[in-house]
């Protein structure tokens, strides 16, 4: 702790206000406590320190304004990099699935125009030959699929091809394929 914070000016070693951060009644909020207890590591993540810092109180319910006014900078500029942040964290879990699909036992290649009610087959059928067991019911799996494609699946109709991944430990993973 430096002077400053001793002086009780909540401002901590990282620059950001950490006084009330959510308001008057919202509680005491120690910025650089939260990203240590999340597992934070500026060297190890795709974000930023400042990004990670605006995900951590926005997770608090802290508004951009509020954010703003505690790192000293504009509403504007909390939701840019607030938007940066999501985006990131989004490519990070694109590139975790995609890196899972290619270790994945099991891959089941889905073409278009193929019934929906007839993937449980083509993957309980590939999990048999991998020793591998999905660990989901028919019905499970057909909403795991259907709800992972988004509109790549139209009623019953599979309008994209689909790879759909079975990890060793049974998880389903699906992915578009990129046809």
């Amino acid at each position: 702790m430096n002077d400053a914070e001793s002086e009780g000016d909540g401002v901590g070693s990282n620059g950001v206000d950490t006084r009330r951060a959510g308001g008057d009644d919202a509680e005491d909020l120690d910025v650089d406590a939260a990203l240590a207890e999340a597992g934070f590591d500026a060297d190890e993540s795709v974000l930023t320190r400042r990004q990670a810092e605006v995900l951590v109180l926005r997770e608090q319910g802290i508004r951009q304004s509020r954010i703003a006014s505690m790192l000293g900078t504009s509403r504007a500029n909390v939701s840019s990099v607030e938007s940066s942040a999501r985006q990131n964290v989004e490519k990070a879990r694109e590139t975790v699935a995609f890196a899972e699909a290619l270790t994945a036992p099991v891959q089941v290649s889905v073409e278009a125009g193929t019934d929906l009610y007839d993937v449980p087959k083509q993957v309980y059928d590939a999990c048999d030959e991998a020793g591998v067991k999905a660990n989901r019911t028919a019905p499970e799996l057909m909403k795991s699929v259907s709800d992972a494609a988004g509109d790549a699946i139209q009623g019953r109709e599979v309008r994209e091809s689909l790879l759909v991944g079975v990890t060793s430990g049974g998880r389903v993973q699906v992915r578009r394929s990129a046809e």
